[in-house]
């Protein structure tokens, strides 16, 4: 990369647009003033030689073509002719066939001589520029006799195209300044907002992210990005939440069965104790280390599903025979708690996935359905497919979630009612994980509830 190349990109961007601004408009103006150069010459030559033209017209009318040569027309009205041509700027000479110069008028004598061509030509001599006309002048027999030929000097036409192209050369470092100033006040004017971006990402810390930009302007590709940047830190400060409370509600569940393990064991080291007695501490020891260990698994599991990157999976998964086998292992369940667990599978069901994932998660949900029905109630599980997915469904008749509810049911360790779950022996991980779960296989996880009536949970899969 070249020195030069670098030290503009060095340069701020309100720097380097308006140095991008005046070259394209420096260019722009380079062309069309050379455009309108090259216009306004070619239509004064033009014009020349239309009175090139009528000059001819007039000085032919004077020309005698019956002698054995051909010369000019004398008398008063002639004379008069040859005056106006020549007080108009025209030479006028006649020229033999071999193009000697016979007789001519007006300044003829400074005109450079040429070979005769019945057309425009552009003479130069001396410094001085003359546009040339051609006529043939034929005897009676129809045979060339000599030549007619009119011309008129440039230098007027030349100094009006120099002299535009004077005030070009004059007026474009003008225009370019006012264009650079113009362009700096643009350029500070448009990226106004992006200075309100740096400062507020500047005042963003850990522990401060309620800064915003609140841009009030155009919707514009500056409004997006300011808007843009507003929703990714209501983002970020949402995450931001959701972990302070993760890892307070974690420490909160860890510290309950390490406190009554704790308890338990101060209890049992007081005094001695029998070996009886020891071996019954450790087993009233052991429901709360379990309980510790499937948390501590919980959390590790979900942890691990929110941090991997989602990859297609290539495992087809039968999910009917599935979930009729987790049907058939939830039934002594769903019996010992006085439930009827009835199941409505249609066949075929299949989509690519990871199976144990997939069993954890109609696990969870099956043993959520049961946990929280009351005996003498029913959770019925349907599965059927459409063109494009596999909708699985389990419907308890418990009491049902109240509405304002429903929209935290799948955050880390939010219960409903927590006691309730506690005495179930959750931590309100079961619907987070099983939410994780439907994420990293690409599909939703929807639950409808009404008190009183009962809780469906909805999981649409892409089918296999």
């Amino acid at each position: 990369m070249s020195p030069e190349r670098v030290s503009l990109r060095r340069l701020p961007l309100r720097a380097r647009l308006t140095l991008w601004y005046v070259l394209v408009l420096g260019v722009a103006l380079g062309f069309f003033s050379l455009y309108l150069f090259f216009r306004l010459h070619r239509a004064v030559l033009e014009q020349v030689d239309a009175g090139l033209r009528a000059a001819a017209v007039q000085a032919f009318s004077i020309v005698d073509d019956e002698g054995p040569t051909v010369r000019f027309v004398r008398g008063e009205e002639p004379e008069a002719t040859r005056h106006n041509l020549g007080q108009a700027g025209f030479a006028v000479r006649l020229l033999a066939l071999d193009g000697t110069v016979l007789e001519g008028f007006g300044s003829y004598r400074d005109v450079p001589l040429a070979r005769p061509v019945t057309d425009y030509q552009t003479l130069e001599e001396n410094d001085a520029e003359w546009r040339l006309y051609t006529q043939t002048v034929a005897a009676h027999g129809g045979a060339t006799a000599g030549y007619l030929q009119v011309a008129q000097s440039l230098t007027l036409a030349d100094a009006a195209s120099e002299g535009l192209l004077v005030q070009i050369v004059a007026g474009l470092p003008l225009v370019l300044a006012l264009a650079a100033a113009g362009g700096w006040f643009l350029a500070v004017r448009a990226l106004r907002p992006i200075d309100r971006i740096t400062r507020t990402a500047q005042a963003i810390s850990a522990n401060d992210l309620a800064q915003r930009i609140q841009y009030t302007g155009p919707d514009d590709d500056v409004g997006r990005l300011a808007r843009t940047f507003d929703q990714m830190l209501d983002r970020l400060q949402a995450a931001f939440e959701r972990e302070r409370r993760f890892t307070a509600d974690a420490s909160h569940e860890l510290r309950t069965p390490l406190t009554a393990i704790k308890g338990q064991m101060d209890v049992a080291l007081s005094r001695p104790r029998s070996t009886a007695e020891y071996e019954t501490a450790m087993r009233q020891l052991q429901p709360q280390v379990e309980r510790l260990i499937r948390l501590t698994s919980d959390l590790l599991f979900i942890t691990r599903l929110g941090l991997s990157p989602w990859r297609s999976p290539s495992t087809r998964v039968h999910l009917s025979d599935m979930l009729e086998a987790i049907i058939e292992q939830a039934q002594p369940l769903a019996e010992q708690h006085g439930l009827t667990l009835a199941a409505a599978i249609s066949p075929g069901l299949s989509t690519m996935g990871d199976p144990d994932q997939l069993i954890r998660l109609f696990m969870n949900l099956l043993d959520n359905a049961i946990k929280y029905t009351p005996p003498g109630g029913q959770v019925t599980v349907r599965a059927a497919q459409t063109p494009t997915e596999a909708r699985i469904s389990v419907a308890d008749t418990g009491p049902g979630i109240p509405a304002e509810h429903l929209p935290h049911l799948f955050e880390r360790f939010y219960r409903v009612e927590a006691d309730r779950s506690r005495q179930a022996g959750g931590a309100g991980l079961g619907l987070a994980i099983a939410s994780e779960i439907v994420r990293v296989h690409r599909g939703t996880l929807d639950v409808q509830s009404r008190p009183g009536v009962g809780t469906t949970v909805t999981v649409c899969l892409p089918r296999g």
